[in-house]
């Protein structure tokens, strides 16, 4: 069986979409998913399955959390190797304690370079990068308020993408090596 997270969007945030864990997890197992473990209450699902692909599994979830929790559920999904290659690929700011710094998962409709070009970022107090699955947000922490990517959600893009910050992807991926 193959490890895999499903970042859920839009759930538990700003009173909207409440979704205990609990039952999210329950919902996992009664579509068959195996070893199901939650992490935090923004939506991040790690599981089992011989489904081998994320595409399959994005759709079979979005239409049965919508179904079961009554909400137009938005899932991305990726593979511990994929989890992997994104640690990765960090850029070298994300070492700098003085930036905040996001994942940016996106989805294969975006899933590509040319992304990054979408977004018109102050390049004096913040950086955009990509690689395969991703793109990588640091901003100078004593200007993250001036940075355009606070504005993320204005976004068409925003709706097939779904943000953890630093801690919390290596965190995840911490947890999905603990199924080995």
């Amino acid at each position: 069986m193959e490890t895999y997270v499903a970042f859920l969007r839009g759930i538990n945030v700003g009173g909207n979409n409440i979704i205990k864990m609990v039952d999210l997890k329950s919902a996992f197992e009664d579509m068959k998913f195996k070893n199901v473990k939650t992490f935090i209450q923004s939506g991040n699902v790690i599981f089992q399955t011989n489904i081998a692909e994320t595409q399959k599994i994005e759709a079979t979830l979005e239409a049965a959390l919508s179904k079961r929790f009554n909400y137009n559920a938005r899932v991305l999904v990726r593979s511990k190797k994929e989890m992997e290659d994104t640690i990765k690929s960090f850029p070298k700011i994300f070492k700098d304690e003085t930036w905040k710094h996001n994942v940016i998962f996106i989805s294969h409709l975006l899933d590509n370079s040319d992304t990054v070009s979408k977004f018109q970022i102050k390049h004096d107090i913040e950086k955009i990068g990509y690689a395969k699955g991703v793109l990588f947000w640091s901003a100078k922490m004593e200007k993250i308020s001036n940075s355009t990517m606070l504005k993320l959600s204005s976004k068409k893009e925003y709706k097939e993408m779904s943000v953890r910050n630093l801690n919390t992807t290596r965190k995840i991926v911490e947890l999905m090596k603990a199924y080995e």
